[in-house]
């Protein structure tokens, strides 16, 4: 039936509903669009899903996915390792196959401690041998990860029993963040439809493996670059991206290879079973991100963790509530970051204490000397919840992509201070659009604090603009969550989405970038050229040798 046909028909029941006030029709209205909207697509059946997650904050992003998956009546099956760090057995959640790989070096809090010492040092460089001395570190760091991934994965592919496990379950799809490839291998090898949670993928964003990146515009990953580059800029971003790319061919895909001649067909390769993913829930959000080309089956849900504020325990709500007029600022810097050097934390804590706000900071380490009696100190608190308090100021961050699309989603502007990784560019793309300020972890002062952070408080432009943006990544159809979950349904109806896959996947590179067309194009210029070139030597000779005849004659 048409949706007019609907409508006609519900007219009589609508007219008796409108006697009853305004609320019920409102009410009857929705009811009546949900029913003729939602007859239009296709229901799934509780599935079998297999997820193969990563660790650390990531799998805070995986966890909120598979709970609304679990809540439509999904059957979730979690690979884990059981030396991971957040991963847990939850089996009224999902179940899990816990894997043992062999013991191999891994980051600890103490590593992250020395990779940030290492990046307040790299920043006090010159550019040439930051960038230099960055990509031997990077070097470094994706063999470590990859490495410990390929531990992962073979040691499930090289468990028959296993294996042929997780064959007889016949799952319904593999869903993975595709940061590192166990994943993308285990759902290869399994032949599975697969579904990515990605934001970072080998060397890079996610786009570019899959969506075309011009280095004019598409500022590369950890390059501190606007969209809007200058000529040197440009020069900067297109250098970076022919390191990664050397990154990605010399340095990563080796890792793999022995793997895959053992268990894969005869010319097996990682970046295309990469490419093959069938629908990529892309963690990002372009009110937040540049904008950037894209492909059909990028959908993008950056903010999908984020969600109204629930009430806050006693004993925190009446700490915000003591803050009066002024409001409270709250300071985190994410989970793997224990302490700060000693005398950032005391310069931050001298300039906090100044304030005439309340100020709550999510620390474990050794309590500043300078720490005021504003400044409450919490090994945790929920974030999320109190960036939505009515009393919160500020929010100062070290520039995760959780905490950050939770700013947003709140708009509460933001003071920053990167330490590693993206949390320079997340930083960098609130600071251009005007909501947020970035301090440098390697120069600042108390004073350099204390003015950023009462600029970002005193100046209502900020909270304007973080208001803006917040509106803007609200006003969507259809939430972030709900989106990731229909389109994981979606592959599960349709046995994947292949006809989503642009045949640019399966081109060599020299045709992708119109190598050969380019080749063609000069060949036949060149023949154009000597063709007639040749021709007209050849006459002429035929010319002078006829007249060269008929003077000895």
């Amino acid at each position: 039936m048409s949706f007019h046909a609907c409508a006609c028909a519900c007219l009589p029941e609508l007219h008796i509903f409108m006697m009853a006030g305004r609320k019920t029709v409102a009410l009857a209205w929705t009811l009546l669009c949900a029913l003729v909207f939602g007859a239009g697509v296709g229901e799934v059946t509780a599935g079998k899903v297999l997820v193969f997650p990563e660790d650390g904050s990531h799998w805070v992003n995986m966890q909120v996915i598979l709970r609304e998956l679990h809540s439509r009546g999904h059957e979730l099956t979690v690979v884990r390792s059981v030396r991971s760090w957040y991963i847990q057995e939850t089996p009224e959640l999902y179940a899990s196959i816990n894997v043992d790989p062999p013991q191999a070096e891994s980051f600890t809090a103490e590593m992250f401690e020395a990779l940030l010492q290492r990046s307040l040092q790299l920043r006090r460089m010159t550019w040439l041998r930051y960038f230099i001395e960055q990509q031997l570190d990077l070097a470094f760091t994706l063999r470590l990860f990859h490495t410990n991934a390929l531990r992962m994965i073979s040691t499930i592919l090289d468990d028959g029993e296993l294996t042929a496990r997780l064959r007889a379950e016949r799952f319904d799809l593999m869903l993975t963040d595709p940061a590192f490839p166990a994943g993308v291998l285990l759902a290869n090898y399994l032949d599975l439809p697969l579904v990515y949670n990605v934001r970072w993928l080998n060397t890079g964003d996610g786009h570019m493996a899959l969506a075309p990146s011009p280095t004019s515009f598409v500022p590369m990953y950890n390059s501190i670059l606007p969209a809007r580059m200058g000529l040197w800029q440009r020069a900067r971003n297109l250098v970076r991206y022919a390191s990664s790319m050397m990154q990605e061919r010399y340095v990563l895909l080796p890792i793999y290879d022995e793997l895959l001649e053992r268990h894969f067909p005869p010319g097996a390769e990682l970046l295309s079973m990469q490419r093959r993913a069938d629908i990529w829930l892309m963690r990002m959000d372009f009110v937040f991100d540049f904008p950037r080309p894209t492909m059909p089956n990028i959908v993008y849900i950056g903010g999908f963790q984020c969600r109204p504020p629930r009430p806050l325990p006693d004993q925190l709500e009446a700490f915000m509530q003591s803050s009066g007029d002024h409001g409270v600022v709250m300071m985190s810097m994410g989970a793997m970051i224990a302490t700060l050097p000693k005398d950032i934390a005391e310069a931050i804590a001298a300039a906090l204490a100044e304030l005439p706000q309340k100020v709550i900071w999510r620390y474990t380490g050794e309590r500043p000397s300078t720490l005021g009696a504003n400044t409450l100190l919490l090994d945790w608190f929920p974030q999320n919840d109190l960036l939505g308090h009515p009393k919160m100021r500020a929010f100062i961050s070290h520039g995760g992509t959780n905490g950050v699309y939770e700013a947003i989603y709140h708009g509460v502007p933001v003071v920053g201070l990167p330490l590693l990784f993206d949390q320079f560019d997340n930083l960098l793309r609130l600071e251009v659009r005007g909501a947020g300020r970035i301090v440098d972890a390697t120069t600042i002062t108390t004073a350099s604090f204390k003015e950023a952070l009462q600029d970002v408080i005193g100046d209502p432009a900020y909270r304007d603009n973080m208001g803006t943006l917040s509106r803007l990544h609200r006003d969507r159809l259809v939430s972030p969550l709900d989106t990731a979950t229909f389109w994981i349904e979606f592959v599960m109806r349709n046995k994947g989405a292949a006809h989503l896959r642009p045949e640019s996947w399966d081109m060599p590179w020299y045709t992708y970038f119109g190598i050969d067309v380019l080749l063609l194009v000069l060949s036949l210029a060149c023949l154009s050229v000597l063709v007639p070139v040749i021709a007209i030597r050849a006459l002429w000779r035929a010319v002078v040798k006829k007249k060269n005849k008929g003077k000895v004659e």
